[in-house]
């Protein structure tokens, strides 16, 4: 008897961005019993596993990714006893729960840097140097957020680093004490019983303690994305994304298995396989997402293709993969659907996100084909914005609240002022409206979520590309016993895909938008998938 596959290997796993959820006391910020009363929804999608954004208290500067106290919880969401029933009641569901851990770096006012600062206990638990002899910074490394990648404290005559903001002081994991400090933080919430993590920049673990400057990017090989901001201009090869980073990596890993069956997975934004991203299970993290699919904003096959590509090399691997979360745009609206919407667009993107190899992480309101929302710069919150606007306009875009209801106050998030305005599409597009049409992107997902779980072969099933037209997009998921063959037109124009070459295939219903098998040709009508069975 083959042994049995790990309960993440090809789970859905649902994005909370507690903050946007639902708001359970009218103060206008979502909240732990906003989202305990909305569990039977996330249970009803057919998902697995929900994923909370971080929990614990921060002063907000980056919305909860500058953790001040790594063993409580935000007030704004909520005591630890409505956490616990969040997690007791989420478990009697059969949901696991898995908290995001920010652990490369912590806010500015959490107690062990201010003790750092002070030269105490903690001195060397931050990174720390001094600065160049014209007060400038020890070197060229650059913030994702905008300018240095250091900041001057003169209560100790020297710079301290931050990948991020500079409210976000970087935690050193060469020093024994403050690695074995995070360790026990991992350690703290799995013996409350959370089942696992996502851990922020987990890229980011590791510095050169030589301080060796980054590498420009060649002129010849910048793209947009290279000028699109200055952090992307140069080559993140000593601040980060270290070669070593994997043991730490590791070593998290077998601290997270130490309490039984839970499950560890890893934010790599850049450096992908330098720093440990497509790592077997049993070398670095359990799985891990990139940033490859999450910023491609051409609907082609190339999306998805490139991604496994990069794969390729890296066959023991198990990916988890997300076309959409909290720091990206909504996926409707990045691949050009209409800002009140676009259904068939929407269906599309679930299906193929259900269908391609790999754990799946589904952001709220994805299943409701939400669409981004163009904010007023008064109304932003996200620093992002602040340093770009307009040509970009930061994440509040993508992190407006939850529509539940179009006919209740503010569409059933909160009874209160939302902390961040709803989306006027919205409306349209909510859970209430989408709950009575069989022929919503709700509706779909509940479907093929149901459907899948009795296809062994869309769960953990190998994956392999079928040549086709350049807007088609085939491939097979074969598991022992089953050979699905999935297709996907990408264009808003019908086309014709030739299956005879593929053998004797039986047309399931997990499709959508309009397909029709004549003499052994596929017709896919505009953005429509379809999936035959092997006979």
């Amino acid at each position: 008897m083959p042994s049995r596959l790990p309960w993440w290997q090809g789970a859905v796993i649902y994005q909370v961005y507690v903050r946007s959820f639902c708001d359970g006391n009218g103060d206008g910020q979502g909240d732990f019993i906003g989202l305990t009363g909305k569990l039977d929804y996330i249970k009803a999608l057919g998902v697995d596993a929900i994923w909370l954004s971080p929990v614990h208290p921060s002063p907000n500067r980056d919305w909860g990714y500058d953790v001040s106290d790594y063993e409580a919880v935000h007030p704004d969401y909520g005591t630890l006893q409505d956490f616990d029933r969040l997690l007791s009641e989420a478990h009697s569901r059969g949901l696991k729960v898995i908290l995001d851990e920010v652990l490369c770096h912590t806010s500015d006012e959490h107690p062990w840097f201010q003790d750092s600062m002070r030269r105490g206990e903690k001195s060397g638990w931050y990174v720390w140097a001094d600065p160049q002899a014209d007060g400038t910074a020890p070197n060229n490394w650059l913030s994702v957020f905008g300018g240095p990648a250091w900041s001057y404290q003169p209560a100790r005559r020297q710079h301290y680093h931050h990948k991020f903001l500079r409210q976000q002081p970087k935690l050193n994991w060469q020093n024994p004490e403050a690695k074995a400090a995070a360790l026990k933080v991992i350690d703290f919430w799995l013996e409350r019983g959370v089942d696992g993590y996502r851990l922020d920049v987990a890229n980011g673990f590791l510095h050169d303690t030589a301080l060796t400057p980054n590498p420009p990017v060649p002129m010849a090989l910048r793209t947009d994305f290279n000028w699109a901001d200055a952090d992307n201009q140069q080559e993140h090869l000593y601040d980060c994304n270290l070669p070593e980073n994997i043991q730490v990596l590791q070593e998290i890993r077998r601290r997270v298995e130490a309490h039984g069956d839970r499950f560890v997975l890893g934010e790599f934004s850049e450096g992908y396989e330098r720093a440990g991203a497509f790592a077997a299970p049993d070398e670095g993290l359990h799985a891990a997402y990139t940033f490859y699919m999450l910023r491609q904003k051409i609907l082609a096959p190339g999306f998805i293709t490139g991604n496994y590509a990069l794969l390729a090399g890296h066959p023991r691997h198990w990916p988890v993969v997300a076309f959409c979360n909290h720091d990206i745009m909504r996926t409707v609206s990045r691949f050009g659907g209409a800002p009140e919407g676009d259904p068939a667009l929407a269906k599309l993107l679930l299906a193929l996100l259900f269908a391609i190899k790999g754990s799946v992480c589904l952001y709220q309101g994805e299943e409701l084909g939400l669409t981004e929302v163009d904010l007023r710069r008064d109304q932003l919150r996200d620093p992002v914005g602040d340093l770009y606007y307009p040509i970009f306009k930061g994440r509040d875009g993508c992190r407006t609240p939850m529509p539940w209801d179009a006919r209740a106050t503010n569409l059933g998030f909160s009874t209160g002022t939302p902390w961040l305005p709803l989306g006027p599409a919205h409306k349209g597009l909510a859970a209430s409206e989408q709950e009575s049409d069989p022929h919503s992107p709700l509706a779909f997902a509940r479907r093929f979520l149901a459907a899948r779980k009795a296809h062994p072969a869309l769960i953990t099933g190998t994956m392999k590309f079928i040549p086709a037209a350049a807007n088609i997009l085939v491939f097979a998921r074969e598991v022992e016993g089953e050979r699905l063959v999935c297709a996907f037109n990408m264009s808003r124009k019908a086309t014709v895909f030739d299956l005879t070459p593929l053998g004797r295939l039986e047309a399931l219903t997990l499709g959508s938008g309009e397909a029709a098998v004549r003499e052994g040709r596929l017709e896919l009508g505009p953005l429509a998938a379809w999936f035959g069975r092997g006979l």
